[in-house]
């Protein structure tokens, strides 16, 4: 019979093992949950937690995104684990705007995209953002403009005029989700777009783009020529 002593041997070696490969980055995506694991949870086995959650989310970025809510519903994570994986989420999302805060948005567009993953990528229910820029197209401030239900959420596009302008923003780019898998711009979508691009206008002020986030899809109103270009 295995004592208990020898047990955490063994899982202290695997967990040796385990930092070993990641710093040598050879760590497959699961294993580096494992690894995170053994850091929320030290003193069990996390092999099987980890493959179970991996399978369920299917990528770390899934796992991050999902609310604490629906986090603690898996056996074996308990708050401790989640609180830390929203942590990690939390981290990514203000390491990519630290970026967009120092350099201007289009010099890498992958990386604004990521970052509005981040930030509403995975929620049950739709919300719309507002990103204010300054002449040189950094990110000034990113506002949560409304949260609504699963398929609607509110914009007054007064409010986000009138925010543009306290912020002294010469651009705009806005930013909702999409609960449900994979769907573009709605006819409504593209409406309130067009309106608030006329807005913007009369005072100056350019709305770079809309974005739309679907599962780990990123749609842009820019690129899918949904704006009137000659104002952009």
């Amino acid at each position: 019979m295995i004592k208990d002593n020898e047990i955490q041997s063994l899982q202290q070696g695997h967990r040796t093992r385990l930092r070993k490969k990641f710093l040598d980055g050879q760590l497959a995506e699961y294993e580096i949950l494992e690894l995170l694991l053994t850091y929320a949870i030290p003193r069990r086995d996390v092999r099987t937690l980890s493959r179970q959650l991996y399978k369920k989310y299917g990528n770390l970025h899934n796992l991050f995104s999902a609310s604490y809510e629906d986090l603690i519903t898996n056996p074996g994570i308990k708050e401790n684990a989640a609180t830390f994986f929203k942590m990690i989420h939390k981290l990514m999302e203000l390491d990519y705007k630290y970026y967009l805060n120092n350099a201007p948005i289009f010099h890498n567009y992958e990386k604004l995209e990521n970052y509005c993953k981040l930030v509403v990528g995975g929620k049950s229910v739709e919300e719309f953002h507002v990103l204010y820029l300054d002449a040189q197209f950094k990110l000034i401030q990113d506002e949560t403009h409304s949260k609504g239900t699963i398929d609607w959420a509110a914009v007054y596009i007064r409010e986000i005029v009138k925010r543009a302008l306290d912020l002294n923003a010469r651009s705009v780019v806005l930013l909702h989700n999409h609960p449900t898998p994979y769907t573009s711009f709605s006819s409504q979508d593209i409406q309130i777009t067009q309106e608030l691009q006329n807005a913007l206008d009369k005072l100056d002020i350019n709305l770079y783009d809309h974005l739309l986030v679907s599962a780990d899809v990123v749609y842009s109103a820019r690129n899918m020529f949904l704006l009137d270009n000659n104002k952009n």
